[in-house]
């Protein structure tokens, strides 16, 4: 049967014309790129409820999956908590697979060919962000022994919010497509990846203040006359505007790629309309009309948890009318740093050892959970998971307070605000609801299965951690459903391939308190 050139070879013809100093290490870093994507596809299959699976067997300490049309797909046990690349190969009946992508396309299964392309681009892109690192920090905390990772670590972590953004090489913890960049040439992702630690010109686009709408302040050094200069992607302007955009300013990208933190000022989110990991992600009309209530909401909330949660406030926001023009102006987490204290993103906290230590794992999960689920109690549920959650650590590595960025996607319940007294803002349609399963997926599929399980890295971490966490809290309903049922988590895989869907789709996993 032939096959067409896989999304490797692809790049690595594109990288042995722009940088062929990194042809060698990318075809080092392919099989484990492989085996990273491989765990991540596996654990969707033993746990999310994909239509052609029939069943889920035991098997010994393997698993196996028997399929509608009588095949048996076997692997390791999985643990769908665990983070690292355990899962070296699978087999469809008695053929071994080590390549998720071909592993997809044999299996034929309904949507599979165009998710096989995305999970060998992931494995690719994957593959090009590890042979761009010298020597990743995750190496490095290895092989630091536990007891002295809190002296030696800190005098080497980053003293900028880009360069700890820089450190999460491997994109998302759990998404097969963890790393899948489609639109976006080798070129581009060298100049454009945060893992890469490129400056990008970030273009300015002069529209009429006439035809925008703002909310917020819009700064004077983003005004030309009567036109408003909206900051674009250069990504953006190439391929979606299609027009020449002389860059403007200077930034660094941050892990969500098409926000960028300006040195010594705000970060800056902008229109940046490819698919990245799930979904086109853009910045709608309403969201730019709805910025400056939701921030001014984010601040009272903050004011509530007595000082354990800071949220970013929007300085401003534009949209030409179009969610392929726009921006968001938001302060920088670090404005929220004292001196010799670190503003750390959850989904780098890996890279610092420090969630090695039981001890700390269970200080940090009893912060999170202390903010998340007073904040649920409140009447907001927070998507709080590695990338928008941000802590706030010492000068010698402990958890002090959260810091919260990107309101866009929180639930807002307003009968729990009104029996707290706190007056429901005027928010979106979409983000209201009052319904319980709503709000406890949104916060414990971000901030347990998510935030705290990957920072854990496995089952019996997270079990722990939650252990001596969860006994601290007050009891209240949320709490006992966090401790009672299993969790809720997006079933990522399933939504990859259901093209009918435009919304979340979610799974339960076991629950890690729970002891079998």
């Amino acid at each position: 049967m032939h096959r067409p050139p896989s999304a490797a070879a692809e790049v690595a013809g594109e990288l042995a014309a722009v940088r062929p100093a990194l042809t060698a290490r990318f075809a080092a870093e392919l099989p484990g790129a492989r085996a990273a994507v491989l765990s991540r596809l596996w654990r969707a299959f033993a746990h999310e409820p994909l239509p052609w699976i029939e069943g889920r067997e035991s098997a010994g300490d393997g698993l196996v999956l028997r399929l509608r049309d009588g095949r048996r797909l076997s692997g390791p046990a999985a643990d769908p908590y665990r983070t690292d690349a355990y899962v070296p190969v699978v087999r469809l009946d008695e053929v071994a697979y080590d390549d998720p992508g071909r592993l997809t396309t044999d299996l034929a299964v309904p949507h599979s060919a165009g998710f096989a392309a995305e999970l060998g681009h992931s494995v690719a892109s994957l593959a090009l962000s590890r042979a761009a690192q010298p020597r990743t920090v995750r190496e490095a905390a290895r092989e630091t022994a536990p007891e002295t990772v809190r002296e030696n670590h800190p005098d080497e972590w980053p003293d900028s919010d880009w360069g700890w953004e820089r450190r999460v090489v491997d994109g998302h913890p759990y998404h097969p497509g963890c790393r899948s960049r489609p639109g976006f040439s080798v070129a581009e992702q060298l100049a454009y990846g945060p893992e890469h630690g490129p400056v990008v010109g970030l273009g300015l686009v002069p529209v009429p203040a006439a035809e925008c709408l703002v909310t917020g302040v819009w700064p004077r050094e983003l005004r030309d006359g009567a036109a408003l200069l909206v900051p674009v992607h250069p990504w953006q302007a190439a391929h979606v505007l299609k027009r020449p955009c002389e860059a403007g300013l200077a930034a660094h990208p941050l892990m969500s790629l098409r926000t960028l933190a300006v040195p010594g000022g705000p970060h800056v989110k902008t229109a940046l309309s490819a698919r990245l990991t799930s979904s086109v992600r853009d910045i709608s009309v309403g969201s730019v009309a709805a910025s400056a209530a939701l921030s001014s909401f984010g601040e009272e909330l903050a004011g509530r948890m007595d000082g354990l949660l800071h949220v970013t406030r929007t300085l401003g926001a534009v949209t030409a009318h179009s969610p392929d023009l726009a921006a968001v102006l938001r302060e920088s987490p670090q404005v929220y740093a004292a001196p010799g204290e670190h503003v750390v993103p959850v989904a780098a906290l890996a890279t610092t050892g420090l969630p090695r230590s039981p001890a700390w794992l269970a200080a940090f999960a009893r912060l999170a959970l202390t903010v998340g689920l007073r904040a649920l109690e409140l009447g907001v549920a927070l998507e709080a998971h590695g990338q928008n959650l941000l802590v706030v650590l010492s000068a010698t590595g402990d958890p002090l307070r959260l810091v919260y960025r990107d309101l866009a996607d929180i639930r807002v319940a307003p009968a729990r605000l009104a029996r707290h007294g706190i007056a429901a803002p005027a928010l979106p349609a979409r983000i209201l609801t009052d319904d319980p399963v709503a709000l406890r997926r949104k916060l414990f599929g971000s901030l347990v299965a998510g935030a705290l399980a990957a920072t854990a890295g496995s089952g019996a971490a997270l079990r722990k951690a939650l252990e001596a966490a969860v006994l601290e809290l007050p009891r209240t309903k949320d709490l006992v459903a966090l401790r009672e049922e299993p969790l809720p988590v997006k079933a990522l895989t399933l939504m990859r391939t259901s093209p009918g869907n435009a919304g979340d789709l979610w799974t339960e996993l076991p629950n890690p308190l729970h002891r079998r």
